[in-house]
């Protein structure tokens, strides 16, 4: 296939579920022939790294943001508005260099805002068009959606990764009252895009629970541990992901409980579907990734996420899944609450994010 131009993929990196999700926007385009670049930093280049080994990577750092212990992340995110704003305009000035030396044709940000070239077309992917704000700042929302359309409508293409019909998987999220003019619905994605044969090693045993854990620290580290201590007296076989792609370890305790610090999507893909039941995050990328395997699942939002807890409350309001905070949680209570929750099978066969791609870069239908 001949060299159709670079694609220069940049996905958030706040946790690892924004670039879980390009996987198959990264396939696609590969399958197009492009050739694929990714600008990345932290656990987010480890993932990408060990998904596709020999992939130019490109080290990218973002914004940092340190998450609070406490339940105030959406105050403390306010609070940092004006160096959030400073951060993007220092990263669209480096995007602007990185898309230089790259060579790259087109460009895909994931939640990046300053990832806009004006001679290069450029895409933002988000399903977060409705940002949710706490009550007690629901006078910043107007204000808040207005900067994000803002540099929304720096792209030339917003995709949204949902459905368009009956509010989709996000909900107001991702169906706002006025769509960005310049966007469109292009399916849910997942890293779990095709069926994957059975593993050899891990053939047996079926799994009661899979934990799929994800996110910014120091949540992550505080949700293992507090699902490790009720692990522990419980007679269940389980398989704990921990989210941790810079690590390889991996050991088993009481001879049933097995952890892993990360597994490639062939072999987690593997274990989810021998699995009986997930419990992540609700993050949305976690969320595509049990759909499209038709699994029944636990969600636990990050505590002060405010779209994770839109999500998680959402998908509990419509009897999908069964939701629980994390200060709270307890392993059996949702266990048993979960089965009266029976999940939902949506998978996607990629065409309306193939003939995006098409439109965007002047690609003829194939014959």
């Amino acid at each position: 296939m001949d060299l159709k131009g670079k694609a220069l993929i940049c996905p958030l990196d706040w946790g690892i579920g924004h670039a879980t999700r390009c996987v198959p926007v990264i396939a696609k385009l590969k399958e197009l022939g492009f050739e694929v670049v990714v600008a990345v930093s932290g656990r987010p280049l480890e993932f990408i790294s060990k998904e596709y080994p020999g992939i130019p990577v490109v080290e990218f750092p973002g914004v940092t943001i340190n998450y609070p212990r406490n339940n105030q992340v959406a105050l403390k995110m306010l609070t940092l508005l004006p160096r959030l704003i400073h951060g993007i305009w220092r990263e669209h000035l480096l995007l602007k260099k990185i898309a230089v030396q790259s060579g790259a044709t087109l460009i895909i940000s994931d939640n990046r805002f300053g990832c806009w070239h004006s001679e290069i077309p450029s895409v933002f992917m988000t399903h977060q068009l409705d940002i949710q704000v706490p009550a007690k700042l629901n006078f910043m929302k107007g204000i808040i959606n207005s900067i994000n359309y803002w540099f929304i409508n720096k792209y030339k293409a917003c995709w949204i990764p949902d459905f368009e019909p009956h509010r989709g998987l996000a909900g107001s999220l991702s169906h706002p009252g006025k769509v960005p003019v310049n966007a469109c619905y292009i399916g849910i994605l997942s890293r779990f895009s095709k069926p994957t044969p059975p593993h050899p090693g891990f053939s047996q045993p079926d799994f009661d629970l899979l934990v799929m854990l994800s996110g910014p620290e120091p949540q992550r580290t505080i949700l293992e541990e507090k699902i490790l201590k009720q692990l522990v007296s419980i007679n269940m076989q389980v398989v704990m992901v921990c989210g941790r792609p810079e690590s390889d370890e991996a050991y088993v305790l009481d001879n049933r409980i097995h952890v892993f610090s990360h597994l490639d999507s062939t072999k987690l893909q593997e274990l989810i579907t021998r699995s009986a039941l997930v419990i992540c995050r609700s993050g949305f990328s976690s969320i595509m990734d049990v759909v499209t395997l038709g699994k029944r699942a636990i969600f636990i939002p990050t505590p002060g996420q405010t779209e994770q807890e839109y999500l998680s409350r959402y998908l509990m309001e419509k009897k999908i899944f069964f939701s629980m905070g994390q200060d709270e949680f307890d392993l059996i209570y949702a266990i048993e609450m979960s089965k009266n929750f029976p999940g939902m099978v949506i998978q996607n066969n990629y065409k309306e994010l193939e003939a995006r791609i098409r439109e965007l870069t002047g690609m003829t239908k194939p014959s």
